[in-house]
This record gives structure tokens, C-alpha cells and sequence, in this order.
């Protein structure tokens, strides 16, 4: 179908998601936008290294009897969609077809599209709906005696192994642990200096905190090495007065009415802050993606939704804007020496380059090598049964090159994405994964 056709040399555009309109939950326009799609995708192939949804629809292809599109079955169309968990990467690295483009190719939102329809007739697993409600799964978690059952009977074999026959979550798959002390309840245990707050003309100094449910109940130590880091370096910090699920594995699901919810209370919380004069940060890629990106895209005419989008950042995004402008405290103490660096997806399409990289880079003797390779995580995707293994397919060549070289710390910017990473090395290797945050505390030595 492109033979002889030039992709479009511009810059990626986005259009907005019209998901309330009929059509969008039409299944004949879906199947024939599926079909025009999976059509150019299979004349280009050029997708086929960064996901499964790729492989299986060209392995659907060539086993048909046309070798075409057309002689793939409708209800085949699904298991491609099923392996897209909505990183971007295709859309951001890869197609040459996307707007400005007049094909107008838009493989994420389109795979979002069937998602929605697909949860709209109700064709949802319960295990499914049970690990997007990630509000409900950690307040639960989250009392003491029952944080420490789930934790405990996460390690037991036997237990995983039931886990997975019963409920679809694979014994291999490594599963959070729950804390009860979580960091708001850490929060103001933790001593703040007083500050004279640096205004800049890039940045306001005083930095609020999303600090996620997953950041909350799972990771509370790596966001607590995250406010250490603020407060080292002169700025006012503060967590968002209450926050719920940023709404991404609710999106993910094709669950759009409850990202709307999710949204609906989330962005008062928010402009409260941005109104107060406060910039806004969060600890994981796919939180800060969903209010930098997805919901502008889900709501463009609400009007806060593009207020919040403008004054959310990237804590080390954020940190390069006060290097730029004089104000990033570099008087470290120790060096890091050779890290590798797992860039997330949903932190490679945020269209910032990688922050993480140049911070870290200022630390004295401090080698990084980065990694732009999907660890095939994606929150929910690799835990499932059907999907693990895949998942680990994805992640090994991360874990391949991490092997290869001499490393004293290999870290990611998301901790799920480090535990899966983790999951792949040999057993003899004792390192695992580290927090950039916690690197960075380490190299200031506070």
C-alpha cells in the first residue's frame, strides 16, 4: 500500500482523542480503521522490534492465505491490540505515517480506541479491573497486618503458583511490595529546613509533589530520596494536598469513564498548587506522561487539564531547568562511578531528552550508558499470565547489555521497570536495580 511513498519529514503532531463521540465506540469504523492501519503497518515494518503487537500482526499476515491483510480473520484483530500497552514508542521513534502526514496514522490511540470498545461490551477479566484499581488494592494493602500477608505470600512458591492457576497472574512475575508506613504518613516526620525560595525565570523554587499511589504505598523510600534531593538543593517542597490514581492503568484497560473520575479530582488538587505558585512533579514516567500528554489529548477543552500540562514536569527535567539557570547545587561528594541507565518509554516520548542522564552526568567521574530498550513491564502487562513471558523476551536486551559491561550501579526511572529488569539477570548477579534518586542522594551525601 506505500510502495512509493515518502513518510513526512515534520515533526510528530497529536490530535485530540474524541472519545465521546458515537463513532468512536462504532465497531464497523473501528474494524475498518483496524484494517487500514494493519495494512500500512505491514507494508512498513519498520515497529516490529518495539512491542509484540507487531510481531503477531505480521506473523497473522504471512500465515494467512493471502500473505495480505484482507485474509487475516476480524476476530484475530484483537490479539494485537491486547499486546499493546500504550508506550508511544511507534508513534514518537518509529512511523513515518503519523500526522502531518496525510495517512494520519495514530497506532496508540487507534489500539486505545479498541480497547474502549472492548471494555464498553463488558469483555474484562476481573483480575484486570482488580490491578487498575490501584486506589482500592493499596489502601487495603495498606493496613499493617494485611501488607504484611500480601508481602509474605508474594515470596511463597506454592502460593504464586495457586495465584496463577486461579487468578492469571504468573508465578515469575515479580509483584510490589506493600508498605504501611507510607510516605504520607512519612511526610511530616520529615524535617523541612527553612528556606529563602530562589524564583527563576524557568522555575517557581517551590515544587509540589504527585507523589502516586505507586510512589505512596510502594516505593515510599525512593520519593523520600526525592524530597532529600529538592530540600538539598534550596527548594520549597510540598506534597499535593490529596491525589487518586493519575488514571494510566485505567486508560490502559480502555476504561476512559473512570480516567475522567480520576481526573475530575485530581486536577482541583493540582491548581490548587498551581495557583498557590508551585511547578508540579512526580516520582514515576507514566504518572507525569498522563498529565504532560494523555489527558490534554482526552480532554483538550478543559481548560485546568492544559493549566496542570504546563506547570508538570519531570523531577529531572526540572533539575536541568535549575542547572540552566545557576541554581542546581552541584557540590557532590561521592562519584557514581559507571552506571547504565534503563530509559523508560514513557519517559523517552515526554519529548525531553534524557534529563537523567545529564544530571547525573555532573557527578565527578561518573560514566553513564544509556539504555533505550523497552523492559516490557507496562504496570500490569507483565504480570499476567498470557504475557510474562513475552514481557521477559522484551527485557532481555536490556538485560543483555547490562551483562555485557562492567557496571557499579544500573538504575531506571521507573521502579517497575527496574524490578522487571531485575527479574531477568542471573541469579549469581547480586546487583539490583537502583533508584536514580538514590543514586543522586548518594552523590550528594546527605
Amino acid at each position: 500500500m506505500n510502495e512509493g511513498r515518502e513518510g513526512s519529514l515534520e515533526a510528530p503532531t497529536r490530535h485530540p482523542i474524541d472519545w465521546k463521540s458515537g463513532e468512536f465506540y462504532d465497531e464497523s469504523t473501528l474494524f475498518g480503521e483496524l484494517e487500514r492501519v494493519y495494512d500500512i503497518c505491514h507494508g512498513c515494518r519498520r515497529c516490529v522490534s518495539l512491542c509484540h503487537s507487531f510481531p503477531t500482526l505480521f506473523d497473522l499476515v504471512d500465515e494467512s492465505d493471502t500473505y495480505e491483510v484482507d485474509g487475516v480473520k476480524k476476530e484475530d484483530y484483537w490479539d494485537v491490540v491486547e499486546h499493546c500497552y500504550l508506550c508511544d514508542l511507534c508513534y514518537l521513534t518509529k512511523c513515518p505515517y503519523v500526522p502531518p502526514h496525510e495517512w494520519n496514522v495514530d497506532f496508540p490511540h487507534l489500539m486505545l480506541r479498541a480497547k474502549a470498545q472492548k471494555f464498553k461490551k463488558g469483555d474484562i477479566k476481573l483480575r484486570d479491573k482488580i490491578l487498575t484499581s490501584t486506589d482500592v488494592v493499596g489502601s487495603l494493602a495498606g493496613i499493617p497486618v494485611i501488607a504484611q500477608t500480601i508481602n509474605t505470600a508474594n515470596s511463597i512458591r506454592p502460593v504464586r503458583k495457586i495465584l496463577e492457576k486461579t487468578v492469571g497472574i504468573h508465578a515469575d512475575a515479580v509483584l510490589p511490595d506493600f508498605y504501611s508506613s507510607s510516605l504520607r504518613k512519612r511526610y511530616n516526620k520529615l524535617e523541612a529546613p527553612n528556606i529563602n525560595v530562589e524564583t527563576t525565570e524557568l522555575t517557581k523554587g517551590k515544587v509540589a509533589i504527585f507523589v502516586t499511589c505507586y510512589g505512596n504505598r510502594n516505593e515510599p523510600d525512593v520519593v523520600e530520596d526525592l524530597i532529600a534531593i529538592l530540600r538539598h538543593n534550596k527548594l520549597e517542597v510540598r506534597l499535593i494536598e490529596q491525589e487518586k490514581c493519575c488514571g494510566m492503568p485505567k486508560m490502559e484497560l480502555g476504561d476512559l469513564e473512570s480516567v475522567e473520575k480520576l481526573k475530575d479530582f485530581n486536577i482541583p488538587q493540582l491548581m490548587k498548587m498551581v495557583g498557590a505558585g508551585y511547578d508540579i512533579i512526580a516520582p514515576i514516567p507514566s504518572c507525569v506522561l498522563m498529565f504532560k500528554q494523555e489527558l490534554p489529548l482526552l480532554f483538550p477543552d478543559d481548560a485546568d487539564v492544559q493549566t496542570v500540562q504546563q506547570a508538570f514536569y519531570d523531577p529531572f527535567e526540572y533539575l536541568m531547568l535549575r542547572n540552566k539557570d545557576n541554581k542546581l547545587n552541584k557540590d557532590f561528594k561521592n562519584n557514581l562511578g559507571k552506571v547504565a541507565y534503563h530509559v523508560p518509554c514513557h519517559q523517552r516520548v515526554q519529548k525531553i531528552g534524557p534529563k537523567t542522564k545529564e544530571v547525573l552526568e555532573l557527578v565527578p567521574d561518573t560514566d553513564i550508558t544509556l539504555i533505550e530498550r523497552c523492559s516490557g513491564h507496562d504496570g500490569t502487562y507483565a504480570v499476567k499470565t498470557e504475557y510474562h513471558e513475552v514481557s521477559m523476551k522484551i527485557c532481555k536486551p536490556v538485560t543483555d547489555k547490562i551483562k555485557s559491561i562492567e557496571l557499579d550501579h544500573y538504575i531506571s526511572d521507573c521502579p517497575m521497570a527496574g524490578h522487571q529488569i531485575d527479574n531477568g539477570m542471573d541469579e549469581d548477579i547480586k546487583m539490583k536495580a537502583e533508584s536514580p534518586f538514590s543514586l543522586l542522594r548518594q552523590a550528594y551525601g546527605i
